[in-house]
């Protein structure tokens, strides 16, 4: 749109400003192609199960489609306090929980509470841009400090973090495992996070919505919940589109501490008067049945990703290491420094569908992003195609 136009010059600079998706820009060049195999979102291939469809149903048939409590219903935060008490130490009630119209909201719940004009939030990346977008867009500054990428994968400076704080930082973002390099903070780390935040008296924004896909030696990746005292400055967001399947529903959670609870409710309800009771009634019931669907996707991505590095090993053109959480693979190319030409040129010519890494944030530039929370057959005739590619252009 031309710039000189009266309208698109009268809106808010943030609103002008936001950057286009990096990721939206190969999905689009290649929704249509015939048998593409697309790894560039952010979800897996199977639908949501159908228990979990069908509570929506029944609540449909019910009535239940007035308006209803904004901080979500009763049986639903109880649900996810439940949850949370099966797996995290601590004593989780349902006054810690507000429901949200997808990670993403919740995500603008915890900038809209902490952070505004000018203020400064620390994001190590590179990172998903719909955090770094969410708070510009709400006037606010991201601060990136970039990971490195060496003979022992993705590593992240907490020096370098520490020294971006200023005195117009009020939170750290902290994603982990993380997306897009499934890189895993340790429980030593997270703990030297926590410490560092208590001590500069700024927040944390722990998203951890790949807690549960994680390929260390426990179940689950290191948590903040497993060392957050009560009266520490954590706001955790969360999602229910990556374990149970639901990127389309839009819904999500925050959790903090209970004293907060009516500032989340206002803001929730000043954003989109809450979430429709026919969509938690579906969430009631994927957190309370769906453990064995969780599991089976998990083991379904460390099939992908055992798939992915097979395949990413046999070319010594290729640069990256197997992720510790997630379901992310970050693969560099010798030679393509420009990935966004490359994420459309892999679109022509092998028929796949990859992300770059600019799209991240600083230390991706020369990467590309796949997802390979997928069909193993699939996930092999894709990594199939990308190899083949890789050994026509050598």
């Amino acid at each position: 749109m031309n710039q000189s136009n009266k309208q698109f010059s009268a809106l808010r600079g943030a609103a002008r400003n936001s950057p286009e998706s990096g990721i939206v820009e190969v999905i689009n060049y290649g929704r249509e192609r015939e048998g593409l195999i697309p790894l560039w979102a952010g979800e897996g291939d199977l639908p949501t199960p159908q228990f979990i469809c069908d509570a929506a149903t029944r609540s449909l048939a019910a009535g239940e489609t007035f308006y209803t409590w904004q901080r979500g219903i009763p049986e639903l935060r109880q649900a996810l306090a439940d949850y949370h008490n099966r797996h995290y130490p601590g004593n989780f009630t349902d006054e810690r929980f507000y429901v949200t119209g997808s990670g993403m909201q919740a995500i603008q719940v915890a900038i809209q509470s902490i952070a505004g004009e000018g203020d400064e939030i620390i994001v190590p990346t590179p990172a998903w841009p719909n955090f770094t977008a969410a708070l510009e867009l709400n006037g606010g500054v991201p601060v990136c400090v970039p990971m490195r990428f060496g003979n022992k994968g993705w590593q992240l400076d907490l020096e370098e973090l520490f020294d971006a704080v200023t005195d117009k930082t009020r939170a750290i973002f902290f994603n982990s495992p993380s997306n897009p390099a499934g890189w895993t903070a340790s429980l030593d780390e997270l703990k030297a996070v926590l410490d560092f935040a208590r001590e500069k008296g700024i927040w944390i924004i722990s998203d951890e919505v790949y807690n549960r896909f994680y390929y260390g030696d426990s179940e689950y990746a290191p948590s903040f919940y497993e060392i957050v005292e009560d009266d520490d400055l954590i706001l955790f967001v969360n999602t229910f589109s990556k374990n149970w399947a639901m990127t389309g529903w839009r819904i999500g959670w925050i959790s903090c501490h209970p004293r907060l609870g009516g500032v989340m409710e206002n803001i929730i309800h000043y954003n989109t008067s809450g979430v429709a009771a026919f969509m938690q009634r579906a969430a009631v019931t994927a957190v309370e049945e769906g453990e064995e669907f969780v599991r089976y996707q998990i083991a379904r991505a460390r099939e992908g990703r055992e798939i992915v590095r097979e395949a990413l090993s046999k070319s010594p053109r290729i640069r990256f290491a197997p992720p510790d959480g997630a379901f992310y693979q970050l693969f560099q190319i010798e030679g393509f420094e420009d990935t966004s030409k490359l994420g459309l040129q892999l679109v022509d010519e092998a028929n796949i569908g990859v992300v770059p890494g600019h799209a991240f944030g600083p230390g991706a530039e020369q990467f590309n992003r796949l997802c390979f929370a997928r069909d193993a057959d699939q996930m092999r005739e894709a990594m199939r195609r990308l190899m083949d590619w890789v050994a026509k252009i050598s």
